[in-house]
């Protein structure tokens, strides 16, 4: 099954979209639902390992970002 941008899945063929389409039109699907899962557990992920981490390890991993950031190449 072909892939969307953003990784979502869609049909290979016309009449796959056409019924897909009408699916999304009668509210048997939600059209964004596999992308705004993946929104938001990064966002809670995110923020339980700030809560984990130690200051020193936040500072080394800010640290170690920033000269990554602006290494020359």
């Amino acid at each position: 099954m072909p892939k969307g941008p953003n990784g979502q899945k869609r049909p290979g063929d016309v009449i796959g979209t056409a019924i897909m389409v009408a699916k999304i039109a009668t509210v048997e699907i939600e059209e964004n639902s596999a992308s705004e899962g993946k929104q938001q557990g990064g966002k809670r992920g995110g923020a339980a390992r700030a809560v984990s981490l130690t200051p020193q390890q936040r500072s080394k991993i800010a640290s170690l970002a920033a000269q990554a950031r602006w290494k020359k190449v």
